[in-house]
């Protein structure tokens, strides 16, 4: 079992996203903290796996958290579960090695998604003495250390793998359909620049495309991430 311990300021949240954790095979809740000082001490005294992590906590910011509990659980993981859309705290959790940075609100079942795949590389790389090329590019994937982020080979010239995450991420967490306009105020990037990645992931079969048609102009170009 790969146990869990749930950090959320706000106490609904916590019993919910608890609630699923617990309907999830091969997952159990060891925990659940509502503050730095109760998710350090948790992490202290529970040793979790794996620790779902709100950003916006009490006096502070969950993603200064992260070095803190690797001191107490060297092997912990952390999947950082919040409503900060803004690139500079994307690029701080990447730099901090989180197996992902998933978006409020969210469903049951992306959060299953995300955590059988973070069960199956683990168990990819447990299976044998030696790893395989392909089970390591799992684990490492585009975040150059973060399992369970996915994995993009052989980009296009000028593409790179940490602001294609940035795309995707808000891509694959936006309930309506994007345009390039739309995820480059979101991502902090040039609107030039989001639809030659929205294009990649469009071209390489991850997001699909439709236009809106507006009262003047061309039709505009928006895209969905495929569930």
């Amino acid at each position: 079992m790969i146990r869990v311990l749930v950090v959320d300021d706000d106490f609904m949240v916590a019993k919910v996203h608890s609630g699923f954790v617990s309907r999830i095979d091969g997952f159990e809740v060891c925990g659940v903290a509502h503050s730095a000082e109760a998710a350090l001490a948790a992490v202290g005294e529970f040793q979790p796996d794996l620790v779902l992590l709100d950003v916006h906590l009490p006096g502070t910011t969950g993603l200064d958290l992260i070095a803190p509990f690797r001191e107490l659980a060297p092997e912990l993981d952390v999947l950082v579960i919040t409503s900060e859309r803004e690139a500079g705290s994307v690029k701080k959790a990447l730099r901090s090695g989180v197996v992902h940075y998933l978006m409020k609100p969210f469903t049951f079942e992306v959060l299953r998604e995300r955590l059988e795949r973070y069960r199956s590389t683990y168990a990819n790389l447990d299976s044998s003495g030696e790893a395989e090329q392909t089970a390591v590019d799992e684990a490492f994937g585009v975040a150059g250390g973060a399992p369970g982020a996915s994995s993009h080979k052989g980009l296009p010239k000028g593409l790179s793998p940490e602001t294609l995450l940035l795309v995707e991420t808000a891509l694959r967490d936006d309930t309506e359909p994007a345009s390039a306009t739309d995820i480059s105020e979101r991502v902090g990037i040039s609107r030039a620049s989001a639809r030659r990645y929205l294009e990649y992931l469009y071209e390489s079969g991850r997001s699909t495309t439709s236009l809106k048609y507006g009262v003047v102009g061309r039709p505009e170009r928006r895209y969905v991430w495929k569930r």
